[in-house]
């Protein structure tokens, strides 16, 4: 049976809400589904690179979508390939023994479900908390720690909170000393742990305008204004911006995702990235008291990070002129989801690009930096993520995350402190804990085939050549197998990753490449034995480099929810299989590593992690050198004699 379909530009564009509708029905309609499966996600099967780099418009698309269900009567998980061109479904595999990330609705339906529980009604009641309208429930992920009662099930840790009235902040009471274990498959609470009685924290946490006080006044309108509009032009989901061409997808799982990234040189278009995204995200707390010791969220895999995209409001998330874009997802019954202005489109002054001024003449040149940003911000229960990608005139490529949103807190007995957080308020405890980010880069540096370079600055030895004792250059060592490839930062050797195309040189005779420049940083404080590392053991290193395979997408696996580990990145990587000059595959981990403070609280100011690809002998000259000169805002240009 053919069904038809939208118009679609490109292999990659995202699915549309139509298509979206259409494979649900193939599935419903060729595998009967029945009312116990659940759609965990729906997303673009993306084609492989030959068709991907070979299309010219025009040509015929083949469209299919890869989807995740779940049985919840015998609590199966499932993979399939639909072909939404031809309306079959083209391959349905059994994956035993893992679980789908956790669903939204399933987080909604939990909250309920443990509100209406008689034991918990009870534990309230002893804490004289009576009305459960006022009770909040956040379902944490159960992680694995080897406990018999979870075992196949499909497990969370439902943590509790008082809200005095409907906007109250909730994470000013916890409910510490209860929580409880729920069945997403049975939607049954298994178990009320009720270990102590802590009195809830006094002080509100409230920070809308309302309730923070005298708002300053001083504050004026500052205001982006394009009189001729932006500088960029959008045709699907291709982004044309001066000598940028960006083309984007949105996923459930990863959220905002680069494709086929390049930068057109000497009117030459000159690949840089096949494919950009958040592999995984890992929170550990260091708090070892129950039940915050299994705080070891996998925000990506375990919940999905487009699937928890906000809709963004101008003037608010995203200033100037603004193009937004919307993103479809399938909920677990089958209906469509819009998140209206997911995905935030804009270009952004950044001061100073470059300037010299000769003191000799009194000539000035000053050009002004401008960046292209794309960006979107999800909300995982108490935190906001914002994903942020960054492309300069100069040909370098940043990627952000900027963290906010409300710390994850205890309720704590009066006059009582413990070494493993802060108070942020009266009796009320926040942890410290960590945020570590990985990063897929798929390469394409002037082509398919690459190698990764570590760069390490040593000192000259002491000598006659040598005589002030001063001298330092950079060591080079191209990595030939994985092995070498797993890799930490060291800032006494200034230690840096470049990223190059042995094949294709510049006009000085040099491989061209990007190099990796890295920002903040930290290592996990867990121990290597200890149930994260088994299940997030690609933390141990900063970089890892493996050869392009299709299968291997997710740092932590394709099913890190309850898994007791053994999949992913640090298990590939054992292979030891050639990465010299073939089509390579970067990850890269950071951390941002986060001891509380009363200022984090009532709602923490943003927080910002990144690193930047910089073009390391890719030009043969500063790509910025074209920019024109700003007009001042008062007489003649930006360019003074």
């Amino acid at each position: 049976m053919s069904i038809r379909i939208e118009t679609i530009t490109h292999p990659l564009e995202p699915l549309t809400a139509t298509e979206l509708e259409q494979t649900i029905a193939i599935l419903k309609r060729e595998m009967e589904l029945d009312e116990y499966y659940r759609f965990a996600s729906i997303n673009l099967y993306e084609p492989a690179k030959e068709i991907v780099l070979q299309y010219q418009s025009g040509d015929p698309l083949e469209r299919e979508a890869f989807c995740v269900l779940l049985n919840n009567r015998d609590g199966q998980t499932y993979e399939a390939v639909v072909s939404i061109s031809t309306g079959k479904v083209i391959s349905w595999v059994h994956v035993p023994g893992v679980q789908p990330s956790i669903m939204v609705d399933e987080m909604m339906l939990c909250q309920e479900l443990v509100k209406r529980d008689p034991e918990m009604i009870k534990a309230l009641e002893r804490r004289g908390l009576t009305d459960m309208e006022r009770i909040m429930v956040d379902p944490w992920s159960a992680g694995h720690f080897g406990h018999e009662e979870e075992e196949g099930r499909r497990i969370v840790r439902a943590l509790s909170y008082y809200r005095t009235s409907e906007f109250d902040n909730l994470y000013a009471r916890p409910i510490s000393g209860l929580y409880a274990l729920v069945d997403l498959n049975q939607m049954k609470v298994l178990k009320i742990v009720d270990r102590e009685i802590v009195p809830l924290p006094p002080m509100d946490g409230n920070y809308t305008a309302d309730a923070v006080g005298p708002l300053r006044n001083d504050v004026r309108p500052l205001d982006i204004v394009q009189p001729q509009g932006p500088g960029f032009t959008v045709n699907g989901h291709e982004i044309s911006w001066q000598k940028w061409k960006v083309r984007f997808g949105f996923h459930s799982r990863e959220g905002l995702v680069l494709h086929t990234v390049s930068y057109r040189d000497q009117e030459r278009e000159r690949p840089i990235l096949y494919r950009a995204s958040l592999s995984e995200m890992v929170v550990p707390y260091g708090d070892p008291t129950e039940p915050v010791n299994r705080n070891n969220a996998f925000d990506a895999g375990e919940y999905g990070i487009g699937m928890l995209a906000n809709p963004l409001e101008l003037g608010c998330d995203c200033l100037g002129e603004i193009q937004y874009f919307d993103a479809h997802f399938a909920d677990s019954q089958g209906n469509i989801v819009q998140i209206n202005n997911a995905i935030c489109l804009h270009e952004e002054d950044f001061g100073i690009g470059w300037k010299h001024t000769d003191w000799r003449t009194g000539h000035v040149e000053v050009r002004r930096s401008r960046r292209l940003v794309l960006s979107s911000i999800s909300t995982v229960g108490n935190y906001e993520y914002g994903f942020f990608w960054y492309f300069y005139q100069d040909g370098s490529i940043q990627f952000e995350v900027k963290l906010t949103g409300i710390l994850h807190t205890e309720a704590i007995q009066p006059d009582t402190r413990y070494p493993y957080g802060n108070l942020v308020a009266p009796q009320l405890f926040a942890a410290h804990h960590q945020h570590f980010f990985n990063i897929r880069m798929d390469l394409m540096i002037d082509g398919m085939n690459n190698s990764v370079c570590e760069v390490n600055t040593v000192s000259m030895d002491k000598g006659p050549d040598n005589p002030y004792s001063n001298g330092f250059y950079p060591v080079t060592t191209t990595f030939t197998k994985e092995s070498e490839a797993i890799r930490d930062l060291d800032l006494r050797t200034a230690r840096y990753w470049k990223f190059i195309n042995p094949s294709s040189r510049n006009a000085l005779g040099d491989p061209v490449g990007y190099k990796l420049f890295a920002g903040e940083n930290a290592y996990p404080y867990a121990h290597d034995d200890s149930p994260l590392m088994k299940r997030a053991g690609f933390l141990k290193h900063h970089l890892y480099v493996t050869p392009f395979d299709r299968e291997e997408r997710y740092a932590s696996g394709r099913y890190p929810n309850q898994h007791a580990g053994g999949d992913g990145l640090e298990h590939w990587a054992k292979a030891d299989r050639d990465i010299e000059n073939t089509d390579v595959v970067v990850w890269y981990n950071m951390g941002h590593h986060h001891i509380t403070r009363p200022e984090d609280w009532p709602v923490m100011p943003t927080a910002y992690i990144s690193f930047m690809l910089k073009p390391v002998g890719f030009f043969d000259r500063s790509p910025a050198l074209d920019v024109p000169p700003s007009p001042p805002k008062s007489h003649g240009h930006c360019q003074h004699h």
